[in-house]
């Protein structure tokens, strides 16, 4: 990674983000039992265990679980957490919704939304819970290299957000629908088609400008050519840094953390 640029102008902080090789790398949250998670997501939803580690001086274990190599995707495993009311959901595309809902409901999972197409659309799709009450969809797709496909907050302000993710993070507005008949909008965000690329999905509830967050749902975590640039370019969207960019100890890894506007916090690699 190159090191700390000094040119922080819009124009040129907004340009160089358009240039950024990016994607979506892996997600952070926490939970109440590790190997109860594990079992699972390795059982249940045919994720792989990559790697546990435990840090018994700082008091948690962490795991990193997913599809493909550890750069793809983790979970972060700690103690008992308030998953809040702004986390929505974890999006997982599965060949067969209704054979994955059965083993999920064989091993004593939990069903919250039956196997169906989605309303007004020939998707067919499910919700799940797994055993911290993290909601999962399941999406019928075919084969995909990033099964881990969505993760869906709720904002305060949609085209706020909509904006600061375009210019900051370098993300296209895939698309946008309105459901005025549940009061709700959502805009997928991401660097490419929905069906091939992780996809970061918000959604505004009418008239509700401000979510409880718990403390369960950690950040999501965005691979980048240059963090010091990408935090130029927060920094003209109006984000807050959170962690200055800059080496890990003892390893070459450049990172950066902020918040954005609703306080979502992402992390740049």
């Amino acid at each position: 990674m190159a090191e700390p640029s000094t040119v922080v102008t819009e124009k040129n902080a907004f340009e160089w983000v358009k240039n950024d090789k990016r994607r979506m790398l892996h997600v952070v949250y926490r939970v109440g039992d590790l190997d109860k998670t594990i079992k699972f997501y390795t059982e249940c939803l045919g994720m792989k265990l990559l790697r546990k580690r435990d840090i018994p001086e700082e008091r948690y274990s962490n795991a990193f679980l997913g599809y493909g190599p550890e750069d793809s995707h983790f979970y972060y495993g700690v103690d008992k957490y308030d998953i809040g009311t702004g986390f929505g959901h974890f999006g997982i595309a599965v060949e067969d919704v209704m054979k994955t809902v059965d083993l999920i409901k064989a091993k004593g999972g939990k069903v919250t939304r039956e196997p169906g197409p989605v309303k007004g659309g020939s998707t067919i799709i499910a919700f799940v819970e797994d055993p911290d009450g993290y909601k999962f969809e399941l999406l019928e797709r075919g084969p995909t290299p990033e099964p881990l496909c969505q993760v869906m907050l709720r904002v305060g302000d949609l085209d706020r957000s909509i904006n600061f993710y375009k210019k900051a993070y370098g993300m296209e507005l895939l698309r946008k629908r309105d459901n005025p008949e549940y009061k709700y909008t959502i805009a997928m965000m991401g660097y490419g088609p929905e069906d091939k690329n992780a996809v970061l999905e918000l959604t505004y509830n009418y008239g509700v400008k401000e979510y409880d967050k718990g403390n369960g749902y950690a950040q999501i975590a965005i691979g980048t050519d240059d963090v010091y640039k990408t935090a130029e370019a927060i920094r003209v969207c109006g984000g807050k840094i959170t962690l200055e960019p800059g080496p890990l100890p003892g390893i070459n890894t450049k990172i950066m953390a902020c918040l954005d506007p609703d306080g979502w916090k992402s992390v740049g690699l």
